[in-house]
């Protein structure tokens, strides 16, 4: 017995549509993106432009370790595509989220104390409170999406994406014509947390996707979760956790720290939020392709190359302009320092990619992945000519791992 899983069959290998319907979507993220940081930079000083850029980065780790649940998801899902009979065992991935996102919330709060003075150095409590109902959210918006992809649900996709963004502008706008200063621009950066409960009222593709039962246990869908939620928090740590590190390690930031926090975000953008929010596209392409994992991998990976090659260049020769004109004459940096950031983010894209396609190869974590195999997780399978004429028969109770 499933849930929702004759409704929301996944549908073939990831296509042009669906890659052009998450491109949009990506471009209006990044521009909503941009903007919040564009209002943020003309409202307050570069001091204070730095303390926002740390809660900013600070999300973005937190948000960017939680993508993991969206690999995962997506995975399980796609690549239980084929296979019919019933299972065990089943669990309920968006259940799960719910769970994971009060542990994470719960985590930050109780240990608050011993950090959140280091990293926060204006408004405090009310960074950890929203850092904490943030990341609470951004589970099940990650989760959800994952969900999305793997059954390409993509117009779906697209516009939890869409709608996430659109609300973080939206209240940075607001902070901006009303002055509120740096407390609304803090309130700004996590407001699309709930951005999956409007698209789960609004849509009901969504919803039958977010009821979407994988078989297996809960423990073994958390396990292959949380080797997810590592890679991911390992390159988060790189895209999004330099300004924490930053002013963690610093007695204070001031004006350089938020030009050089503002350089960061800025070079990196381009190519690590478009690729930050395809990882469902992405996952779902490299599960499709695994018998061809390196011709898959190789063409994203050029045109990652070019783009960065181009964004290097033109980092040296307008950058210094285009951030001193955009962001106004406090903002400066050389040419060489821009143009240096911006290979260090294409490196750091192909870092990402990369790992794309590692979660899309993945084997799922089960006892058995194809009919015939009763091999333990971790031992390979024997060659068929090894095999016993019982072993060559597809056993009748031997789980596979699948969502329906």
């Amino acid at each position: 017995m499933t849930d929702g899983g004759s409704a929301l069959p996944a549908r073939g290998p990831v296509t042009r549509a669906s890659v052009t319907t998450v491109g949009i979507a990506t471009a209006c993220t990044a521009l909503c993106g941009y903007a919040v940081l564009y209002l943020a930079a003309r409202s307050l000083e570069p001091a204070g432009f730095s303390l926002f850029g740390v809660f900013w980065g600070a999300f973005g780790l937190v948000s960017g370790a939680a993508n993991g649940l969206l690999q995962e998801a997506t995975r399980e899902v796609r690549a239980g595509r084929v296979g019919t009979r019933p299972e065990q065992h089943r669990t309920r991935p968006m259940w799960l989220a719910v769970g994971v996102g009060i542990g994470a919330a719960a985590l930050i709060g109780v240990t608050a104390p011993l950090w959140s003075a280091r990293v926060f150095t204006e408004y405090q409590w009310l960074s950890v409170a929203l850092l904490s109902i943030g990341l609470g959210g951004f589970c099940l918006h990650a989760t959800l999406l994952g969900m999305l992809a793997g059954t390409d649900r993509w117009t779906q996709y697209g516009s939890l994406m869409v709608t996430d963004a659109v609300t973080r502008v939206a209240v940075a706008a607001a902070a901006f014509v009303f002055g509120w200063g740096l407390a609304g621009f803090l309130w700004a950066t996590v407001a699309g947390c709930m951005a999956w409960l409007i698209v789960l009222v609004c849509s009901r593709p969504a919803r039958a996707a977010a009821a979407l039962t994988c078989a297996g246990s809960a423990r073994t869908f958390l396990a292959g979760a949380s080797h997810s939620v590592a890679a991911a928090g390992a390159s988060a740590i790189l895209v999004m956790g330099f300004p924490v590190l930053l002013q963690a390690t610093s007695s204070e930031l001031g004006a350089a720290g938020g030009v050089v926090i503002l350089a960061v975000t800025l070079t990196r953008a381009p190519l690590l939020v478009p690729l930050t929010a395809m990882q469902g596209n992405l996952i779902a392409h490299f599960v499709d392709q695994r018998d061809r994992r390196l011709g898959a991998l190789l063409t994203p990976a050029l045109v990652v190359t070019a783009i960065g090659a181009i964004g290097v260049a033109a980092a040296a020769v307008a950058g210094p302009w285009l951030l001193h004109t955009a962001f106004g004459p406090e903002y400066q940096a050389s040419g060489a320092l821009l143009a240096w950031l911006t290979a260090a983010a294409t490196a750091i894209a192909l870092l990402t990619l990369t790992g794309a396609a590692a979660a899309g190869a993945r084997r799922p974590r089960s006892p058995a992945t194809t009919p015939g195999s009763s091999s333990p997780p971790g031992r390979p399978e024997p060659p068929r000519a090894w095999r016993s004429p019982t072993a060559m028969r597809p056993p009748s109770s031997t789980p596979r791992r699948r969502c329906s």
